[in-house]
């Protein structure tokens, strides 16, 4: 009975192509969310940009749930897929995150620290972009992986310095005569900091697999 049953299930599914799709709408969303806070214009379009991606990432993170659930043979253990697609699936659920909080609150300037830890988000896309298709071969790639998951991690130290040093410029210039712009902007790093802690976690999963297959 269970050979009949194993004949009905896929035998593969085609992970590799979702987690290099997410990738590549995670990077779209930060490359958007970078240009919301470069002082842009056009908010409610940049806005609307990282709602769309954020949606675009969720079809494809339900792809991989129920791809997990129907394929017999997966190339990682499947809690390790369901991870690495969670990981990237939040650092774009903080980008939508950051810019509802943005538009909520009608912000429309935005402080240095601020546009850095963007930037600093869209590098770190980048890096998943590159870390995505070496995991079809993650016993040939496995160096470059690692290379890449520490830049990430350093990538998000580099951000925390941001965060902290933005933080204290905001309550230096609020914290005594408008409070709720503080507390909006407290707001507004918090989600740029979980996003750059999301990719951390996406590092964090690409190792673990590195150290399961390589």
């Amino acid at each position: 009975m269970f050979a009949w049953f194993q004949r009905l299930l896929p035998k593969t599914g085609n992970f590799f192509g979702m987690f290099e799709g997410h990738a590549a709408i995670v990077l779209a969303g930060a490359q958007a969310t970078a240009r919301l806070l470069d002082d842009s214009p056009d908010h409610a379009q940049r806005i609307a940009e990282v709602i769309a991606r954020e949606h675009d990432a969720d079809e494809i993170t339900r792809d991989v749930l129920k791809a997990v659930r129907s394929t017999f043979l997966t190339p990682f253990d499947r809690g390790s897929i369901t991870a690495l697609i969670g990981a990237l699936d939040d650092t774009i659920d903080e980008m939508q995150a950051a810019a509802a909080a943005i538009d909520l609150y009608g912000i429309t300037d935005f402080a240095p620290e601020m546009r850095a830890m963007a930037d600093a988000a869209v590098e770190a896309a980048q890096l998943a972009v590159e870390a995505m298709p070496l995991l079809r071969d993650v016993s040939r790639n496995g160096p470059r992986l690692h290379e890449l998951t520490e830049q990430l991690i350093r990538i998000e130290g580099k951000a925390d310095d941001f965060h902290a040093a933005g933080l204290r410029r905001s309550l230096e210039q609020h914290g005594n005569s408008d409070v709720l712009r503080f507390v909006v902007e407290r707001e507004v790093y918090k989600h740029l900091e979980r996003i750059l802690d999301a990719f951390e976690d996406v590092a964090d999963e690409i190792d673990g697999i590195v150290i399961d297959h390589a």
